[in-house]
């Protein structure tokens, strides 16, 4: 993890043509966004630590030995994450948004002997066949 910057890039940024509008995505653009941060508490060798990355951001990642120190410094390794991108004019992905999402509605074909299956086994649990589908596809 690189911790020392001898070039300031703060003011570095994507920039846009604001004249028509567009908006400006600069560090503060990125900072700002809800990106999901992912935290695990890790035992090796006899000793706890806890380990840090930004799921929409390959490679943005950092380990402390306290879940509050890992989370201080996943903010600082993202920041300089998103520092470097800029500089380099690299594509930056954005976390997906509410509008993003897909409807969360699936038309699917099955057997019809699977389908009066599935219908006999939510029945059994006293569930609609929906939710009966909808628990099986998440274990």
């Amino acid at each position: 993890m690189i911790k020392d910057r001898t070039k300031d890039v703060k003011s570095v940024g994507q920039k846009n043509d604001t004249d028509r509008g567009m908006l400006i995505k600069d560090i503060n653009y990125y900072m700002d966004l809800p990106y999901s941060i992912e935290v695990k508490r890790i035992k090796e060798n006899g000793e706890i630590y806890y380990f840090a990355k930004v799921l929409e951001l390959p490679g943005c990642h950092t380990d402390a030995p306290t879940a509050a120190e890992v989370l201080e410094e996943i903010e600082e390794v993202k920041r300089m994450y998103l520092e470097i991108k800029l500089e380099k004019g690299s594509e930056i992905p954005e976390p997906l948004s509410e509008e993003d999402l897909p409807s969360g509605k699936a038309l699917v074909r099955m057997p019809r002997t699977l389908h009066a299956q599935l219908i006999k086994d939510a029945d059994l649990e006293k569930v609609s066949l929906n939710q009966y589908i909808v628990y099986k596809l998440s274990k």
